[in-house]
């Protein structure tokens, strides 16, 4: 596939490698794109990565992604699957820029055209692009209001190493909050464990109830 990711900073460069191992068109996406050459990925402006690709992954700072996007224009994204893996958070790390909401929300209330899958944000640019270098499977969510669109996700969820059995569909779009907020609890799993690549991992009883 053709995937655009907007953003040149560690995690659109991990996961413009990850995919393109896999075998798929990366184009990364810049508002100064001439300042971004010799990182050794393909990089064109915004609205020109936009135009290229049938998939568009928001990798930019979360406080300023959606009036990113508006830059673009609402008809450009039409239609177009947007990944977004973002989180907005204070220059201190703080706060989240949304509390009671989330940017995955955002982005789709400003965006109707635009179905919006939130996934991989639960975790460091290593941990998405090789999990299976951790010592054991990790759990992966995916939030969204279109089936299709996290149907086409989860299959590049599968191109950089996260099987289908690790992939957990957490509903629609408001479910993109608790992936969001738990960049505190990240952030103090790194503390404890004195690193940022781990993951976390959903456990059930081997029958478990439903709800």
């Amino acid at each position: 596939m053709r995937i655009g990711l907007l953003g040149t900073g560690n995690v659109a460069r991990a996961l413009a490698h990850g995919w393109r191992a896999a075998g798929h068109d990366v184009l990364l996406g810049s508002r100064r794109p001439e300042e971004r050459t010799g990182i050794g990925l393909p990089v064109a402006g915004l609205d020109e990565t936009a135009a290229h690709a049938e998939v568009l992954v928001n990798a930019t700072p979360g406080g300023v992604s959606v009036d990113l996007l508006r830059s673009i224009g609402a008809p450009a994204l039409a239609g177009t699957l947007l990944i977004d893996v973002g989180v907005g958070l204070s220059d201190d790390f703080s706060a989240l820029t949304h509390p009671n909401s989330s940017l995955g929300e955002l982005i789709q209330e400003a965006f109707p055209l635009t179905p919006v899958v939130k996934t991989l944000c639960t975790m460091d640019s290593t941990t998405m692009t090789a999990p299976g270098e951790l010592t054991e499977p990790g759990t992966v969510f995916l939030s969204g209001d279109d089936a299709e669109a996290k149907r086409t996700t989860g299959r590049l969820l599968t191109d950089l190493g996260w099987p289908e059995s690790s992939q957990l569909d957490l509903g629609g779009i408001t479910t993109a909050r608790g992936q969001e907020h738990f960049a505190f609890l990240f952030m103090g799993i790194a503390g404890g464990v004195g690193s940022h690549t781990f993951n976390i991992k959903v456990v059930t009883r081997p029958s478990a109830d439903t709800l």
